[in-house]
């Protein structure tokens, strides 16, 4: 499935996932009938793949969630989506999430005015989110606000490109998360 994990070549011929859509090696193109444990483990390796975090990481959030009132699934796409890192790639400010995690661990993202450089950091309602002063003219920020029309802010989020700032206006719900991920599968893959 193709998860865009590349920026803007993942909208052009030269993405990997348009020139050869299946498994590389010698049995890459066998049909193959998956268990019910490969289908599990494949949903929760893609949506870590998605976000750009660790087993550990993964792991941790999955029992932040589980201790959390609401349902686990929708919980924990919550916390992954309210990152930083996320964030700032959802906001714009970054073509990809590597790049965004990359703008946060090298000080170019101010929270509520404070310099925050731990890609973990999870913003909540109300918080501001803009690029530093000086980081405002570096080409790959400009690249990314000029080319926001190939994504959408989500509608949690509100973005003013003007002054470079965005602010969490709400929590994402389940609905607005667009990760295309059954959660579901990863929470029985843990339940196990």
């Amino acid at each position: 499935m193709k998860l865009f994990l590349k920026g803007d070549r993942c909208y052009t011929d030269k993405c990997a996932f348009e020139r050869r859509p299946y498994p590389p090696g010698q049995h890459g193109q066998a049909r193959l009938k998956f268990s019910e444990f490969a289908l599990q483990l494949r949903e929760k390796q893609k949506a870590k793949r998605y976000y750009g975090v660790s087993e550990k990481q993964f792991r941790r959030y999955f029992g932040v969630a589980d201790r959390l009132k609401d349902m686990t699934g929708a919980a924990l796409l919550k916390l992954l989506e309210t990152r930083l890192d996320n964030v700032v790639y959802s906001l714009g400010f970054a073509n990809s999430r590597r790049e965004a995690r990359q703008l946060v661990s090298h000080n170019h993202i101010f929270v509520n005015g404070i310099r925050v450089n731990v890609p973990s950091f999870n913003v909540k309602k109300g918080d501001v989110i803009e690029v530093a002063q000086a980081s405002r003219e570096m080409n790959k920020v400009l690249s990314s606000v000029q080319a926001i029309s190939k994504r959408t802010v989500p509608g949690w989020l509100e973005a003013d490109y003007g002054a470079f700032k965005g602010t969490v206006k709400d929590a994402p719900n389940r609905e607005e998360v667009t990760l295309p991920v059954e959660e579901n599968m990863i929470v029985e893959y843990y339940s196990r």
